[in-house]
């Protein structure tokens, strides 16, 4: 069975001539001299690295689509018809007071200063993507209003075109971050927390010193790396004169802008943009443990580490530094996620896939409990969408995972209210949309909700905000609906044993026992009673 077709995506814009695809090489079975296209191999030809990415470039967001021999939907939920776990103490379950809607989805993660979530998801790292930055209002408000944890990712100040620094290089003013943080803040009413990352092009600015000093972020989260790619972050830039700027401050920009060949190639208009990206980082124990007292020292109420896709002993190093440093969360992100911009290629096939991360992190979780030792609090990300995603991440990684980390799924809420607001605006709804009716009001099922609460001052929201928050209102009824199906009343209660594997090669991966093993000593003894 072939995993992944290569040579033709929609995400590069580009497709096979033909119906018949040789399967190993992505080419059609028949190459005629003389086609006009479209695959990847015929655009590469005359475009070259530009068909390496996803585009166009701030526009969209990628996901990979290998199909991995195993995922998420090899699980499926018990249900039961007694009991009920997580009640409040010294209560016993009834048909009263087991109501879906009595669900506690509250979490919290954090070694002493804890932050709490409406529900157990937080938004992946929103950074210096073109995507992230024009949409960051309405992310911003809607991850505040609906009580969850908001990440700005790497790079912010960096590329910020107003940024300015004094004569060591350091910022000492990012209008950009500004922006982000009070953007968020604004709204925030002790749900959830707005969280900067860190890698090395941060950390030599001096990103903390600035963010936690001047603009009193309290939680910062260095990084490791992410599932889409296993090199530092990228955007593309769409001016000479920016990208010299952005080569003068430390980045690495490709094609060099400085060479003429590549000038006269802007010029001439065959190159239209070029790239900058973040360098790889080198991790150490000494080095680590050593930034995350320098963080503290700086008056970080918390520090939190976000590690990729990489080997089972990176996962571990994660995992033991982190419980030895008392980080307050680590984000295990798998294979098979998405990005504002990551190689296509490298999206596909580098690294292990959530899945499977996600059981390897159990096992040495485990194995780190049993031997006595402190257990950061875990989230999984990495091509989560549904609340029964939610529901599977928490129970498989029981008791330590407290929240899933979903990219693009709380991203999308965004771009669709503010488009509904444009199209509004231009009397042009499509009719997906129309259908439900013509003014914001109707269009929205929670605009009435929000108004009760924040009167006036919704209407001067973004759109974005109140249909992330519309989102999010769905994810919390369907997981309510799970968890009270499943006989567990607060977040804390579910386990690894509400779930089934549908494939024994699923349960001898994850350890979640088979569908047909699942229960039977207990069914036995019930039948031989």
């Amino acid at each position: 069975m072939n995993l992944r077709r290569p040579n033709s995506n929609d995400v590069t814009e580009t497709s096979n001539r033909s119906k018949n695809v040789a399967p190993n090489s992505g080419l059609c079975t028949r190459c005629i001299d003389g086609c006009k296209g479209n695959c990847e191999v015929f655009k590469s030809s005359f475009r070259g690295r530009e068909v390496i990415y996803p585009g166009p470039f701030g526009e969209i967001t990628a996901g990979g689509d290998k199909e991995y021999p195993i995922d998420y939907s090899h699980l499926n939920i018990q249900g039961y018809a007694l009991g009920a776990k997580g009640l409040p103490k010294g209560k016993e379950g009834n048909p009263d007071n087991t109501l879906f809607t009595l669900v506690n989805t509250e979490t919290e993660f954090g070694y002493k200063n804890k932050v709490k979530m409406r529900i157990p998801v937080f938004t992946g790292a929103l950074g210096s993507t073109e995507i992230a930055r024009k949409n960051w209002g309405h992310f911003a408000v809607g991850a505040a209003i609906s009580g969850i944890t908001l990440v700005c990712g790497e790079n912010v100040c960096g590329i910020d075109p107003q940024l300015e620094r004094d004569k060591n290089g350091k910022v000492t003013k990012s209008p950009d971050m500004i922006r982000r943080v009070e953007q968020y803040r604004r709204y925030h009413e002790g749900y959830g927390d707005v969280l900067v990352q860190m890698n090395v092009e941060d950390t030599r600015l001096g990103v903390a010193e600035y963010v936690i000093n001047k603009l009193g972020v309290e939680t910062v989260e260095l990084k490791w790396g992410q599932g889409a790619k296993c090199i530092g972050g990228e955007i593309k830039v769409n001016s000479l004169e920016r990208a010299l700027e952005l080569q003068k401050r430390g980045y690495l920009i490709t094609p060099d802008p400085l060479l003429s060949e590549n000038q006269a190639a802007f010029k001439n208009g065959a190159l239209r943009q070029f790239e900058r990206h973040s360098r790889l980082g080198f991790i150490d124990k000494k080095g680590f443990m050593k930034e995350v007292e320098r963080l503290r020292s700086l008056g970080a109420k918390r520090v939190t580490l976000k590690t990729g896709a990489y080997t089972m002993r990176e996962l571990a190093m994660a995992i033991k530094w982190a419980s030895q440093a008392k980080i307050d969360l680590l984000t295990i992100d798998g294979a098979g996620g998405g990005t504002g911009m990551s190689p296509w290629g490298m999206m596909e096939e580098w690294g292990i896939p959530t899945f499977y991360l996600q059981s390897m992190a159990h096992e040495l979780c485990t194995k780190l409990a049993e031997n006595g030792e402190y257990v950061p609090d875990i989230a999984i990300a990495g091509g989560f969408s549904t609340e029964d995603h939610i529901f599977k991440a928490l129970a498989m990684g029981s008791p330590h995972v407290k929240a899933v980390c979903m990219g693009r799924a709380l991203m999308i809420p965004g771009f669709v209210g503010k488009n509904i607001d444009a199209w509004l605006k231009e009397e042009a709804l499509p009719k997906t949309i129309s259908k439900f009716g013509t003014t914001k009001e109707e269009i929205f099922v929670c605009y009435e909700t929000l108004k009760k609460k924040y009167g006036k001052e919704v209407d001067e929201m973004p759109l974005g905000a109140i249909a992330l928050y519309t989102f999010t209102d769905k994810l919390k009824v369907g997981l309510q609906q799970l968890m009270a199906g499943s006989r567990n009343f607060n977040i804390p209660s579910i386990s690894r044993s509400d779930l089934m594997t549908l494939t024994e090669d699923a349960a001898k991966v994850s350890g979640i026992p088979y569908v047909m093993d699942a229960y039977r000593e207990e069914a036995i003894r019930i039948i031989e009673e």
